[in-house]
């Protein structure tokens, strides 16, 4: 059966249940390979992965199901084993699955891979490396290609299809020097063409020099209260953390959410204004489809400081009775600030350049306490040698106000846009 066929048979047969609502969807993904392990070129293969989603809501009780395996005996197994999934699950009116909307045809990126200049650019990032930075050791670097064909259609007469070419790097890297190495780093990027060399993406470049630098590291001594600068790479992850424990689904149904009272009013510095962005052109590994069915659109989650939405599925709305978000998030572009970076750290009297956060999931309230891993210090405004074995603890709410300065410089990872912020009143314990 062609991809249509699937989706049409596979509605059809869960609509001939009986049930309330159903969703399903069709995703036929092609992934070519290219790997790199102890910094040689190890493995090239195409890999196929196919998978037919189904969700239904029955009397308020829902259930959702997985197959790979396409043909009708294993569909109308698939269409049986949902239903009774959903019979056996707790009740709960919030379940509800996307309205209609007009049918629509999505597509981004290449249809297929320049697999001949997928090859050339890699082998000349192995070359660029062993160049520029012989201390790297590079542990593996997975090089893809991905093809993804995903079709929606839903028992509100939703039909919807989404067709994305995207390349993606990632790397996981070392300095060595003799009997000394430095704690391992990585990063990732993702594009929709190989205009450039790779090591031009992203941050691999400033990462792998700083990796190069860091074979030779010092503890710091004592406890101090000083800045952090947070890079690109780390801001992404601090980020997440900030959202997860405010504006998601789970600490907004649950009450925990600090910011459940906050919409409309200043939750950080007027200088950071955060925005998702999956449906821009700035972003190149960005989405159509939100997870519940609705097409997507670009939002501002925090504009000027001000709190502008909650990131709230359709679930999450009708459990908390607030509106749902016309995304899912991620896709996040944070403004510039006017500063270059350097004029950042000539500020700072004593702090650290966090490049890498070792550590828990902050708690609710948002304190948080790790390891600052492929960091420097700073200290009258000038970085003065990589560390280790330091602690950072801080509180990701309070951060939001004590922003000192936003870098105009930002790293476009394909997936994200973020420049550096520094922050204030951050805990940074030594030996």
């Amino acid at each position: 059966m062609t991809e249509r066929e699937i989706l049409d048979y596979t509605i059809k047969k869960l609509k001939a249940t009986g049930i309330d609502h159903a969703n399903c969807s069709l995703s036929k993904n092609t992934t070519y390979e290219m790997n790199v392990e102890a910094g040689k070129m190890t493995l090239i293969r195409t890999v196929f992965n196919n998978n037919l989603n189904l969700y239904v809501i029955n009397n308020n009780q829902s259930g959702s199901y997985r197959i790979n395996k396409l043909d009708k005996p294993f569909i109308d197994r698939a269409v049986a084993e949902v239903v009774e999934i959903a019979e056996s699950s707790e009740a709960d009116p919030a379940h509800a699955i996307a309205e209609y909307q007009p049918k629509a045809q999505f597509s981004t990126g290449p249809d297929k891979p320049n697999e001949d200049l997928m090859y050339t650019r890699l082998d000349e990032f192995l070359d660029d490396v062993k160049s520029k930075y012989p201390k790297i050791m590079l542990e593996n670097a997975y090089f893809t290609f991905s093809q993804n064909t995903m079709g929606l259609v839903n028992t509100n007469g939703i039909d919807f299809t989404v067709s994305k070419g995207i390349y993606r790097f990632n790397c996981v890297f070392s300095g060595k020097d003799e009997k000394k190495s430095s704690s391992f780093n990585y990063t990732g990027l993702s594009t929709k063409d190989l205009n450039q060399k790779l090591i031009d993406y992203g941050s691999l470049d400033y990462l792998l020099q700083q990796s190069s630098e860091q074979t030779d590291t010092k503890s710091l001594s004592g406890k101090f209260v000083g800045d952090i600068i947070v890079t690109p790479d780390c801001m992404g992850d601090f980020l997440s953390y900030l959202l997860n424990i405010t504006v998601r689904d789970g600490a907004l149904i649950s009450g925990t959410s600090v910011y459940k009272n906050s919409l409309g009013k200043q939750i950080a510095d007027s200088r950071l204004t955060i925005h998702s962005k999956p449906v821009s052109p700035e972003i190149a590994d960005g989405y159509y489809l939100t997870d519940d069915g609705y097409t997507a659109k670009n939002s501002t989650i925090i504009d000027q400081g001000v709190l502008k939405t909650f990131l709230l599925s359709l679930y999450g709305a009708n459990k908390t009775g607030q509106s749902r978000a016309v995304n899912d998030g991620g896709c996040y572009v944070i403004e510039p600030g006017t500063k270059s970076l350097d004029e950042i750290i000539s500020k700072v009297q004593q702090g650290i350049l966090l490049a890498r956060y070792s550590g828990g999931n902050p708690s609710q309230n948002g304190d948080f306490s790790g390891v600052a891993k492929n960091s420097y210090y700073i200290e009258n405004g000038k970085i003065q040698y990589p560390i280790s074995e330091t602690m950072v603890a801080g509180n990701l709410i309070d951060m939001q106000h004590n922003i000192i300065d936003i870098s105009k410089e930002r790293v476009d990872f394909g997936s994200g846009i973020y420049p550096w912020i520094a922050f204030s009143g951050i805990t940074i314990s030594g030996k």
